[in-house]
């Protein structure tokens, strides 16, 4: 039986964030950059339909809610300085640091 490896993740303004499993972490951030690098700025919104409509396409099956694990993985990125913000409220959008 293998152990889930689990990862710490970070907030961007230094709250204090979860811990999630590394493969949903790996899975997540890997479509999610990949929308970014193909599409530019997208609102977490159109982030949210890239990612299903990439799982539904590759066959990924998600346990557990696509949503709110993509939102911790998107404050980590953004945390990490590997994805930010543009734009202002109401049309935050997100884009691959340079």
């Amino acid at each position: 039986m293998e152990i889930e490896k689990i990862i710490q993740l970070k907030h961007p303004a230094g709250k204090n964030a979860v811990s999630i499993d590394k493969v949903k972490y790996e899975v997540l951030k890997v479509s999610l950059l990949n929308c970014l690098k193909t599409k530019g700025g997208l609102t977490h919104t159109e982030i949210l339909q890239s990612v299903i409509k990439d799982f539904k396409k590759n066959k990924i099956k998600f346990d557990g809610s696509v949503e709110w694990h993509l939102e911790w993985v998107k404050l980590d990125l953004e945390a990490r300085k590997v994805i930010k913000r543009i734009g202002i409220k109401p049309q935050i959008k997100f884009a691959v640091v340079k």
